[in-house]
């Protein structure tokens, strides 16, 4: 009988994290990725506005240089940023199933928004490597929409959710500027 419930009890986890992992790869295909992979291959066809001319070795050695390290900072903020929503706040990126818990740990100590700066760092790597000005102007679209999104839509609903621990995480960590202190949170 224990037996029984024992591997009933492994496949609901089993379940439960197959469910888990499948919510993660949707809010992932249909957000960041969208941004990053979709959107800029839609624009680069017959992007005749690409700069093609050809580059002084050391310009092309360092454009070669900012893309890397543009995509590496954006590359780490925007994983282990999901890590964190996805141990830590046991949620998604997406906004149709956010983190249940407020995640104020890690890059999070020090600025508010990590997630859309390594979206940001990932496009301007697109930028700098491709040259095309249809994904330069994509990026900073990009940028004012969340300008405009996260502090009128976005923080309104996390103050919603979350109440005084965000208001004080809100008012001692920057939205996007980092803070070089990492901000330890009162309740730990």
């Amino acid at each position: 009988m224990s037996a029984q419930l024992t591997s009933v009890g492994f496949e609901e986890t089993s379940q439960q994290a197959m469910v888990y992992l499948l919510r993660h790869l949707l809010s992932i295909l249909v957000l960041p990725f969208t941004v990053t992979v979709i959107v800029p291959l839609w624009l680069l066809r017959n992007d005749v506005s690409r700069d093609s001319a050809p580059q002084v070795g050391w310009v092309r050695w360092l454009v070669f240089c900012a893309v890397a390290a543009a995509l590496l900072i954006g590359l780490t903020l925007f994983i282990s940023t999901l890590a964190r929503f996805a141990r830590t706040g046991r949620g998604t990126l997406a906004p149709w199933d956010p983190p249940r818990v407020l995640v104020v740990e890690g890059v999070y100590r020090h600025v508010r928004n990590p997630m859309i700066s390594g979206v940001l760092f990932i496009l301007l790597a697109e930028v700098l490597l491709t040259g095309s000005r249809r994904i330069l102007l994509w990026f900073i679209l990009f940028l004012m929409m969340n300008l405009v999104y996260i502090p009128l839509l976005e923080e309104p609903g996390l103050l919603a959710r979350f109440g005084e621990r965000y208001r004080l995480y809100k008012k001692n960590v920057p939205r996007w500027l980092p803070r070089v202190k990492p901000w330890i949170p009162p309740w730990e």
